[in-house]
Parts: C-alpha cells; sequence; structure tokens
C-alpha cells in the first residue's frame, strides 16, 4: 500500500512541477484581433487584424500583421465611410510578468504603411457636395500597449490599446484604438 501512496504523490508532484515552457525563442504564433477605434461612436467604427509574431529572448517578439480599419464620417443624415488597408512591422518589448510568462504586459512599436479610401473613390454625394479628401497611400507609426495570458499552453489572450500616428491623409493623424485578440503559438 505504501508503494501505491509514494507512487501517487510522485505523479502528483510530477504533474504539478512540469509545465510547458513558453515564450520560447524563435517560436511562432498566429494573432487575430478585433477591436474598435476610440471616438465619438465607437460601434460602428472597428478594425480587424492577423498577425504573425516570432519569439526572441527574455519576452520580447517580432510583430508583423496585415489589417482592415474601418470609420464613418457624419455628414448631415450620411455616413461617409472610411476604409484604410494597413501593413505593420515591429518588436514588442516585455515590460512585466511572473516568471513563467503566464501574465505579461508588453509594449510594442511598429512601421505602418498603407492605403485610405474615403466614400469608396466617390468624391460627389448626392447633395451635389464634393469630398476634398482624397485616397491616399498612408505611411506611419504605431505603438501598442497589450496585456497578455496564457489560456493554454498554445493559446493566448490579448487585450490591448493601441494607437498610430499616419501622414499622407487629410483626416486625422493620430488613431487610437482598443481590442481584443488571439494568439495561437506553433
Amino acid at each position: 500500500m505504501k508503494k501505491y501512496i509514494y507512487t501517487m504523490m510522485f505523479v502528483l508532484i510530477g504533474i504539478t512541477i512540469t509545465q510547458a515552457q513558453r515564450m520560447l525563442p524563435k517560436q511562432k504564433g498566429l494573432e487575430v484581433n478585433a477591436g474598435t477605434l476610440s471616438d465619438n461612436d465607437p460601434s460602428r467604427n472597428y478594425y480587424f487584424n492577423i498577425g504573425m509574431t516570432v519569439n526572441g529572448k527574455n519576452g520580447n517578439y517580432q510583430l508583423w500583421a496585415l489589417e482592415y480599419t474601418h470609420h464613418y464620417y457624419g455628414y448631415k443624415d450620411l455616413r461617409i465611410p472610411n476604409e484604410t488597408y494597413t501593413a505593420e512591422g515591429g518588436y514588442s518589448f516585455f515590460l512585466l510578468g511572473d516568471v513563467r510568462k503566464n501574465i505579461t504586459l508588453n509594449t510594442a512599436i511598429t512601421g505602418v504603411l498603407g492605403y485610405e479610401s474615403i466614400n469608396h473613390g466617390e468624391a460627389l454625394l448626392y447633395d451635389g457636395a464634393k469630398i476634398l479628401t482624397e485616397d491616399n497611400f498612408i505611411y506611419g507609426a504605431g505603438g501598442r500597449l497589450s496585456f497578455e495570458t496564457y489560456l493554454s499552453d498554445r493559446f493566448v489572450l490579448i487585450l490591448q490599446g493601441r494607437t498610430k500616428v499616419l501622414w499622407g491623409t487629410d483626416l486625422e493623424k493620430f488613431r487610437p484604438s482598443i481590442g481584443v485578440g488571439l494568439r495561437f503559438n506553433f
């Protein structure tokens, strides 16, 4: 009977001590994010983002992403759509977290390139008004503060606040947003 008790104790101790290593260097992940733009009407202004991460040392990682942003501007009783397609690349730095990287706080700095379309390229409105802002190629920089926690050994929940500063546009240059995402580590 004693050998069964000892065997069970060793098995339970082995289960509690054994845990997958996280944030291994060169480990890749696929990340999907969605969120809302921080402005007057966040229910109609949103973004979708898909990206890839490559882990570096000490909890840092590279971030490569493609994003679609949809934003409405009001004019009389009309909503004028603004669609932005961007590619983003940068680096995320580990700020705080526990030893096993179960919960982390990261900040990222990115470069942004993309294209912005206003009212699907239509310059004239129904009442004869003309939109002076044109479709443009845009570029800039981005920043992100993310809270990341492991749901399992492969899945990471991400809560993030982001901002982009864009040039080459006639609209807002400073575009903050908040969102939630899920990352799958290979």
